[in-house]
């Protein structure tokens, strides 16, 4: 092949390089995925991550995630409290001969599987109805003996009683032991039953602790328990508790280290958490002063009179090649769902069509050849 060859040759290579249109990357570049931000009819806002944007930011609203509250911890009674369903059992005593409690020659009489009604009394012989409900079982013991003097002056009584489901509570699933739990007073507290089932399965991650009670629903995780005996809350009987997964993620994609879905592994995950759990970003292609962090909002957090973006979708970039960049990072919170995208380097884009036209001259080589 000619020198004349060799020229056309090379001429159709950077033709079929030009047409290829835009080259093989695993990433956008910062600028494709901003560009027009700053135009009046732009759909979406961005927003530098900085020392001086974080404390507007704590006025946005949070998104990704439903906010069901927590019961802070109030102090009960030590003592068993009967209830509407608990079972008694009660052993009458009477040394008198003539008593009308016993048979000839008895000193006692058992009375068993006493269900405490609706309405919180049980029913004694020779007594009829008498409500022990809200008394404590030596206070309804008392009770009882104070009744039986009109038949029985001498007679003592004995009292213990088995909790029923208004005095227990259920672990419905999370612990090693799900079930109905007995109360054992009303100081009985969320943590302590939690205990009471076993504890909760190693494999859940940062787990949340649901307590229903009645129709209302209260969440928080279980790390906040911990760290705040006053959210150690005090339960009440029918109370049913599950112990679940903390559902929140985030994606990560782009020139990342790895590009997955990721689970909250705490309660607040910052942006450099982030960054470490998804393996940082990847030396070879990534811009350090693009990483992007995209969320969007409601409609709501647009309302007039309300602290909120511009914009529902939003742009949030971070440079990690400066000091501000990086301790901002630190308190930036990531939300449930948003995306941290790992921008291309452009110097990347660069070393492909190196390499692209390398190839191309060794194509062009061998064919002189």
């Amino acid at each position: 092949m000619g020198k004349l060859g060799k020229y056309i040759l090379w001429i159709a290579v950077c033709a079929a390089l030009s047409a290829c249109g835009s080259l093989p990357r695993g990433a956008a570049i910062q600028a494709e995925i901003v560009k027009g931000a700053d135009q009046p009819e732009a759909d979406f806002a961005v927003y530098p991550v900085s020392k001086a944007f974080l404390p507007s930011l704590t006025e946005w609203p949070s998104t990704g995630e439903r906010h069901y509250g927590w019961l802070s911890h109030s102090h009960g009674s030590n003592a068993q409290i009967i209830r509407a369903g608990d079972t008694l059992n009660v052993t009458i005593w009477d040394s008198s001969e003539n008593s009308l409690l016993m048979a000839p020659g008895q000193r006692s009489t058992n009375l068993t599987d006493l269900r405490v009604s609706s309405t919180g009394s049980i029913f004694v012989p020779y007594v009829g109805k008498v409500r022990v409900a809200d008394r404590t079982p030596d206070g309804a013991r008392s009770l009882l003996q104070r009744q039986l003097e009109d038949v029985a002056p001498g007679a003592q009584v004995q009292l213990s009683m088995a909790e029923g489901r208004t005095n227990s509570v259920d672990l419905i699933g999370g612990v090693r032991s799900p079930g109905n739990v007995k109360m054992p007073d009303q100081d009985f507290s969320v943590l302590a039953a939690i205990s009471a089932a076993g504890g909760v399965n190693d494999a859940l991650t940062n787990p949340q602790v649901k307590l229903v009670r009645g129709h209302k629903t209260y969440r928080t995780s279980l790390s906040r328990l911990f760290d705040n005996p006053k959210l150690d809350t005090r339960l009440r009987g029918g109370d049913r508790i599950i112990v679940e997964k903390d559902e929140r993620y985030f994606l990560s994609l782009g020139a990342a280290g790895n590009e997955n879905q990721f689970s909250f592994n705490r309660d607040k995950v910052s942006a450099l958490d982030a960054l470490a759990t998804i393996g940082g970003v990847n030396d070879a292609r990534a811009n350090p002063k693009g990483v992007l962090i995209l969320r969007e909002y409601p409609a709501s957090a647009l309302r007039a009179g309300q602290r909120g973006p511009r914009q529902q979708r939003v742009v949030f970039t971070i440079d990690l090649t400066t000091s501000d960049g990086l301790f901002s990072a630190r308190n930036f919170f990531i939300n449930s769902g948003d995306l941290v995208l790992a921008t291309e380097s452009p110097v990347s884009s660069i070393g492909v069509v190196a390499g692209l036209i390398g190839s191309a001259f060794s194509i062009i080589n061998v064919a002189t050849n």
